[in-house]
C-alpha cells in the first residue's frame, strides 16, 4: 500500500517505453527523491485514478501524483525531470515553455507508435516498492 504523502507515477506496465523511462530515471534520482512507480494496471494505480476529475481518468496516459496535484501525458513526463539530478533538472523550464498543445500533441504521436517501436516487455520490469 501506498503512502498518500508519497509521489507517484503511474505508467503502462505492458509499454516498453515506459519500462525505459522508469528504468532511465531510477539511477539519475536525486538522493533521498521519495517516487514510487505503479502499472496503471495495478489496483493501487486505479485506485489513485478514481479519484481524479473524469476528463483525467480517460486520459489513458502517464499520470504524476506529486504534492497533492496531479499531472497528465506531457506535464507529468516533463515534472519527471524534478526528481533528476541537476543537469536533468535544467531541461525543465526550457521544454515547460513550449505551449500544452504542442507538447500533448507530441505526447500522443509517441504514445500512438510507442508498442511499434519498442518491444512490450513479458514482465513489469520496473521497481516497485
Amino acid at each position: 500500500m501506498l503512502n498518500p504523502s508519497r509521489d507517484v507515477l503511474l505508467l503502462d506496465g505492458d509499454c516498453g517505453l515506459c519500462h525505459r523511462l522508469a528504468r532511465f530515471m531510477d539511477p539519475r534520482l536525486v538522493p533521498g527523491a521519495d517516487i514510487a512507480y505503479r502499472p496503471i494496471q495495478s489496483e493501487e494505480a486505479q485506485g489513485l485514478i478514481s479519484t481524479l476529475p473524469e476528463w483525467q481518468q480517460r486520459a489513458a496516459t502517464v499520470y504524476l501524483f506529486r504534492d497533492g496535484h496531479s499531472y497528465v501525458r506531457s506535464a507529468a513526463v516533463i515534472r519527471c525531470l524534478f526528481y533528476m539530478r541537476w543537469h536533468w533538472r535544467v531541461w525543465f523550464p526550457l521544454l515547460w515553455m513550449i505551449p500544452l498543445p504542442i507538447r500533448d500533441l507530441v505526447y500522443r504521436l509517441v504514445s500512438r507508435y510507442r508498442h511499434l517501436v519498442f518491444e512490450r516487455p513479458e514482465v513489469c520490469t520496473f521497481r516497485i516498492d
